[in-house]
């Protein structure tokens, strides 16, 4: 005997349409100073940029760092990651 099997069709585009936001969050164990200079190594932003987006992550509990195709946005949380910040993917409110 034979099941069929159904035939599921994932629409990929639909997954992984744009915009998605890179988030970092506030942490306990960062100082501030440090994350200005994440924010500014790996990004490039100005000083005054990187300490608006570290003031809206200690104010406000987390910033959107950057918006883009999920992909690129998924490396960003890793390199955040890799600097020791918390940060997270999430798809942007349109």
């Amino acid at each position: 005997m034979t099941i069929p099997l159904e035939d599921i069709r994932v629409d990929e585009s639909v997954a992984t349409s744009g915009p998605w936001q890179a988030v970092v969050w506030n942490d306990p164990v960062n100082l501030m100073s440090y994350v200005v200079h994440v924010f500014r190594a790996y990004f490039g932003y100005s000083r005054a940029r990187a300490e608006h987006l570290m003031l809206l992550v200690h104010h406000e509990g987390h910033a959107v760092v950057a918006e883009g195709a999920r992909e690129q946005m998924e490396l960003h949380v890793q390199a955040m990651h890799d600097f020791g910040l918390w940060a997270t993917v999430r798809k942007a409110e349109t």
